[in-house]
């Protein structure tokens, strides 16, 4: 009796009753990943402004607002849309997690990971501004490591070390590793994607 060739780990695209989680992640991903992205450079872009108001133009912290805050200063102070944004980005990195595999699931955890301290870091400060007190004694809203770093500087951190291993493993999704090509995703990011589709054919398995 002849041995059937199997196709090993290679995802197959969602039928048409798919959920829409299931098309997020496979013929959505690379749409959907990008809406993401246009989000997050967007805020970063805000963050990096800020810092160049404070450090080149020699602004002072609260006139510094980013470019938002030229028009809506009060929109920036405003802790909703801090941690609006800190919990779209949660949501965001765990909702498309699913379609990455390998070595780029693990960069993109590693951002979930970090994110969700950054939005308990946010949900710390909302809170305080919802019910009017303050914690550690502080004369605004302050969280955790804000006791020991500049607000500014700390979320501009948080954001970079969210960002980093974000690309990466966006790096990773779409040129895939030789090994991992033949594990190929349900989605169209990558860019070897001919390639992960030949290797993982019937007829690439055959002597």
């Amino acid at each position: 009796m002849a041995a059937s060739h199997s196709i090993p780990n290679v995802a197959l695209a969602p039928s048409s009753g798919s959920s829409f989680y299931q098309k997020l992640n496979s013929q959505w991903h690379e749409r959907a990943l990008q809406v993401f992205m246009a989000i997050v450079l967007a805020h970063w872009g805000e963050h990096l402004v800020q810092a160049y108001q404070i450090y080149v133009m020699g602004w002072p912290r609260p006139k510094a607002n980013g470019i938002v805050g030229l028009w809506y200063p009060w929109l920036i102070k405003s802790e909703t849309l801090h941690y609006g944004y800190a919990l779209v980005m949660l949501i965001g990195l765990w909702v498309l997690r699913r379609g990455f595999t390998g070595i780029s699931r693990k960069w993109w955890t590693t951002a979930l990971v970090i994110q969700f301290w950054h939005h308990i870091e946010h949900f710390l400060l909302i809170l305080q501004a919802t019910i009017h007190h303050n914690f550690w004694g502080k004369p605004v809203p302050c969280s955790v490591l804000q006791l020991f770093f500049p607000r500014v500087e700390l979320h501009l951190f948080y954001n970079s070390i969210v960002f980093i291993p974000m690309v990466i493993g966006m790096y990773y999704h779409m040129f895939p590793p030789a090994n991992e090509r033949q594990h190929a995703a349900a989605c169209t990011c990558s860019w070897h994607k001919d390639e992960e589709a030949a290797a993982a054919s019937p007829a690439s398995n055959l002597g």
